[in-house]
């Protein structure tokens, strides 16, 4: 019988690793390899076996665990430790919710603030979802999307929250869109937020965004409810 190989297996490591880049570079690789399905939900993640795959000490990788679990990715569990966090489900309509507050807030603290570079990188990130057609880019540039418009937001707190909440749909989005049936999405709703936000018409925007969120939670809804109960 073959073995199938460990998660970890599936992780590079080019070179040693500088020790004042250690934390962020095992975070981000950790990151992306949650995010494309690499490393699978429920899957533990153990110190030392991450500190001898990345050729460094614990510390490091404590830390890069911890910014993880802050970004919901991970889960701390007794006596597994760190554990991939599960994909978004039933609990996406309260999700959605939630954004609407946070990213309605942040996107009227941010858009007095954004320049014409800010307005420009959100131009792009449209261009891009416009011919994208991997699933898991498109959740990406998603994401990003969203966070150029609200990242000149002066809260931190605030901005660390909605990162959070668009990991999660990043996640969702990559494993879910294929099987969702909505054919090629259309970026009418970035275009007309992109136009207000351009406009300095805040409550425009708003309106906009929530609207948007709306849309993207009563069709989530109606993927779950089709979903078989586990």
């Amino acid at each position: 019988m073959t073995q199938k190989p460990k998660p970890l297996s599936t992780i590079q490591v080019n070179g040693p690793i500088p020790a004042a880049q250690a934390r962020s570079i095992i975070e981000e690789s950790l990151r992306e390899a949650i995010l494309d399905g690499r490393l699978p939900c429920g899957t533990a993640l153990r110190q030392q076996e991450l500190a001898d795959l990345f050729g460094v000490s614990r510390m490091p990788v404590r830390e890069a665990l911890r910014q993880l679990e802050a970004q919901s990715l991970l889960n701390v569990v007794q006596h597994k430790g760190a554990v991939v966090a599960p994909l978004i489900t039933n609990n996406a309509i309260e999700t959605y919710a939630l954004r609407s507050v946070l990213e309605s807030f942040a996107l009227r603290l941010s858009i007095p603030l954004l320049d014409a570079e800010d307005l420009a990188m959100a131009a792009h990130y449209i261009e891009q979802l416009e011919a994208q057609t991997d699933h898991a880019e498109i959740g990406r540039l998603n994401r990003l999307f969203h966070m150029s418009l609200y990242h000149k937001a002066p809260n931190s707190k605030l901005l660390d929250l909605i990162e959070r909440e668009l990991n999660e749909e990043e996640r969702f989005l990559r494993f879910h869109l294929s099987s969702m049936g909505l054919g090629k999405l259309t970026q009418d709703d970035h275009r007309a937020l992109l136009e207000a936000a351009t406009a300095q018409d805040i409550d425009r925007a708003v309106a906009l965004l929530e609207l948007h969120l709306e849309k993207a939670c009563v069709t989530i809804r109606r993927y779950l409810e089709q979903q078989p109960s586990r």
